[in-house]
């Protein structure tokens, strides 16, 4: 809210001398904004009127000060740290063991409680609402990532109790249900680099599209490609049905429930341009279904797996090369390898770009 006060103008280039003086007087309001006030003038807000022995000593060292009244800004309050409103809360020696980061998947926040702060999770989770207004629902992991549908257990800490929420990245928007459904919001980039490669025309199989975080902006950035995503999970298929019309794209979206194996077997046989493979954990057990679904003149997949060290991307690169022969196919060339995130200590999600033939 504009408020109006008195203030110091001062030339702009006796700013942080007048700051200097204002501040060890204890005048200058710092709940307000500076701000230009005339063509080469600052107008600095200050907290109450000075007295006349204080204006004697500021016009004394600031030859052009002028005393008026102004309207300023309210400056944006600073949002507290995580440990800065848990101080008092939790033991001192457990603030340093509060989680750096969490995952935000729209309005929902999800973090992982380390052992020692298991007492003090509720506290946790409320200091999350408190300090990111933008959350109403923090949820603790309570598992890993694990079975067919790679989903993971979690407990409700604080806000709301719901599992769904709306979340946006690069112009569109997914229905995600983090309980029913795998999402990480930490591929942005590579959602969107992938839909940036893709030329009109194209054909594209995604073999584990989840609700849809490859397939949709593929078919939002082109208008004559035709995505055929794929997924297991009738619950995340279900979503991408939604997300296909929300974003106004289900023309070229055409979601299949099943196993990637068996659809493409029976559907989707030489039909691809491109070929996705976001399924780091097991990808390279169905680097064959990828060959079989490439065009017979080729095409690209965009393959995703883990690398742990003392791993290399050559060596990935090899791996990757190998299983495409004993496909009967061979990688041509390799546009991109690199490591996506790092995912544990020396382990790395990584993307290999390849050219079949």
């Amino acid at each position: 809210m504009p408020k109006e006060a008195v203030c110091l103008k001062i030339p702009k280039a006796e700013g942080q001398k007048t700051l200097d003086l204002a501040n060890r007087l204890g005048l200058t309001d710092k709940t307000l904004q500076i701000q230009s006030c005339s063509q080469g003038f600052l107008c600095i807000p200050l907290k109450r009127e000075p007295t006349e022995k204080e204006q004697t000593d500021l016009k004394r060292q600031l030859t052009e000060a002028q005393f008026s009244v102004q309207v300023f800004a309210e400056k944006r309050q600073r949002e507290k740290t995580l440990s800065e409103a848990l101080a008092g809360k939790l033991p001192p020696q457990l603030l340093s063991s509060l989680p750096r980061a969490f995952d935000a998947v729209g309005d929902i926040a999800i973090v992982e409680i380390p052992p020692e702060l298991e007492a003090y999770k509720g506290a946790v989770g409320e200091a999350v609402l408190q300090t990111h207004k933008n959350m109403q629902v923090v949820l603790a992991k309570a598992g890993k990532v694990s079975g067919t549908f790679r989903l993971r257990d979690f407990e409700f800490i604080a806000g709301k109790h719901r599992t769904s929420t709306m979340y946006k990245e690069y112009g569109c928007s997914y229905y995600v249900d983090v309980a029913k459904a795998y999402f990480s919001p930490r591929l942005g980039h590579e959602h969107q680099r992938v839909a940036e490669l893709v030329e009109e025309g194209e054909t594209v199989v995604d073999l584990f599209a989840g609700v849809g975080p490859f397939a949709v902006p593929i078919a939002k950035n082109r208008k004559n490609v035709k995505v055929y995503a794929v997924d297991i999970n009738a619950d995340a298929v279900q979503l991408l049905e939604k997300n296909a019309r929300l974003n106004r794209v289900e023309g070229r979206v055409h979601p299949m429930v099943g196993d990637a194996r068996q659809v493409v077997s029976e559907k989707l046989s030489g039909v691809a341009d491109r070929v996705i493979m976001n399924l780091p954990e097991t990808a390279s057990a169905f680097i064959d279904v990828a060959c079989k679904a490439v065009k017979p003149c080729g095409g690209v997949v965009h393959f995703y797996g883990f690398m742990r060290a003392p791993e290399t991307l050559e060596d990935q690169k090899k791996l990757f090369s190998k299983a495409v022969a004993d496909a009967g196919r061979r990688v041509e060339d390799f546009t991109c390898a690199k490591a996506v995130r790092e995912t544990a200590p020396y382990e790395y999600q990584i993307v290999l770009d390849a050219v079949v033939r």
